[in-house]
């Protein structure tokens, strides 16, 4: 059975369930939201148990909900609703690395016998793997965390409390599909595949992208065909246009990539009123394998990062939309700010921006909040971690006016996913 390719014209929508409705019971009451604006599938951001280190990308328990979420019967029934509305869901799957606080990663740094040691990266000396990628390099000075246990090093990529699984450990791939199996049972109909380019580690290289990697994706790609061909993949990958496609593979590894490059020119595009600053990368979005897709986008939970822009046009974007340096990410390598907040001065091109989305080839994604103007959450003082200035509470209030305004910016979103879906 062919993958039916429904992602193909979705619409998504992408939330944190605690800042959107308070729990996955009053995530099924807004439905009738959702489905006003015309969303056809929500992205849940993390709900599993974590310390929330890293806003619930640190997982201590991949089958079961936090709790202040609810339970796994208030999730099944969530997904049912929204399933009964044609809306369909995709969760996050965070492949690269666990929360400290995993009973797997508690009893591997307890004892160098333990059985789950080999689901990890372990250095005696913390040496080895220099040229790897440090993402949070602001926060943490090397990508190897002392054990004291053990007397040794383990490895971390993001956050020192979410160490790195080990990918070269077979029981880590039966680990993790048995997981996506659990899901699935729930009724999920995709996943995200957070951090996907990170997975393999090799001495010499930066630890991205690598082939060994690939390999690890095509296997969940195989499992999913062989299982549940109807359940797609979407790619998480943080590149060049030419280096981000190679995860479509041959048609064989993610189903959906997001396009983070477009993201940053549409932008750009409609600061400058000039529509034909992305026409160049537009063009090159095609050839890509039968069965595969772009999602594209504005605004995410995480930083608005700069990837294929000239040193000018970094600078223009940071000067205008975060003047004082408040929300600058990893230095000067992204700002985490919403449309609103980077528009503040001329709201009118948020407008100019979603047109801009709509009419580009792909899935698009609204952040939640992006459809109603929000603006960065300035309550919570000073952040080392700068993105979590766009992960703020949900404004109902003021989506309550704009859902029975006409010539709101939800009505207008509204009406621009109406004529993309009519023209598809």
């Amino acid at each position: 059975m062919k993958n039916s390719k429904w992602w193909s014209n979705a619409v998504f929508y992408e939330l944190y369930v605690d800042k959107f409705a308070g729990d996955f019971r009053g995530l099924s009451e807004k439905l009738d939201y959702l489905e006003k604006l015309g969303v056809s599938c929500l992205h849940i951001l993390p709900h599993y148990p974590s310390p929330m280190i890293d806003d619930g990308y640190d997982i201590s328990d991949y089958r079961n909900v936090q709790k202040e979420l609810g339970t796994l019967d208030d999730f099944r029934s969530f997904v049912e609703e929204a399933h009964k509305k044609g809306i369909r869901i995709l969760t996050d799957f965070v492949l690269n690395h666990i929360s400290a606080e995993h009973p797997w990663f508690i009893d591997a740094r307890s004892s160098k016998e333990s059985k789950y040691r080999n689901y990890f990266l372990w250095s005696d000396t913390g040496e080895e793997l220099k040229e790897s990628t440090n993402v949070f390099f602001h926060i943490k000075p090397k990508n190897w965390i002392k054990n004291e246990a053990t007397n040794d090093y383990y490895f971390t990529t993001f956050y020192a409390e979410q160490p790195d699984l080990n990918w070269n450990e077979p029981k880590v791939m039966e680990e993790m599909l048995a997981i996506m199996d659990f899901w699935i049972d729930l009724g999920v109909d995709a996943f995200r595949l957070d951090a996907a380019p990170h997975l393999i580690k090799k001495e010499g290289t930066n630890s991205n992208g690598l082939p060994e990697t690939h390999a690890v994706l095509k296997k969940i790609r195989a499992h999913l065909d062989e299982k549940y061909p109807d359940i797609a993949l979407l790619g998480e990958v943080h590149d060049t246009p030419e280096r981000t496609r190679e995860y479509f593979g041959t048609g064989d590894e993610c189903h959906m990539v997001y396009h983070f490059p477009l993201a940053i020119k549409t932008i750009l595009a409609a600061k400058r009123n000039d529509n034909h600053i992305v026409d160049e990368i537009i063009a090159s979005m095609g050839g890509i394998p039968d069965g595969c897709g772009w999602v594209t986008f504005l605004r995410n939970h995480d930083a608005l990062v700069f990837p294929i822009l000239t040193p000018e046009e970094k600078a223009e974007i940071l000067e205008y939309g975060d003047p004082t340096g408040k929300y600058r990410f990893r230095t000067d390598r992204g700002i985490a700010v919403r449309l609103a907040t980077l528009f503040e001065k001329e709201p009118e091109k948020i407008r100019n921006a979603f047109s801009l989305l709509f009419r580009e080839p792909g899935s698009p994604v609204i952040y939640y909040g992006e459809e109603i103007g929000m603006k960065n959450d300035t309550t919570i003082g000073e952040q080392k971690d700068t993105r979590r200035y766009v992960r703020g509470v949900f404004d109902w209030e003021t989506a309550t006016i704009q859902t029975k305004d006409a010539d709101s910016l939800f009505s207008f979103i509204a009406k621009e996913i109406q004529t993309k879906k009519a023209g598809e």
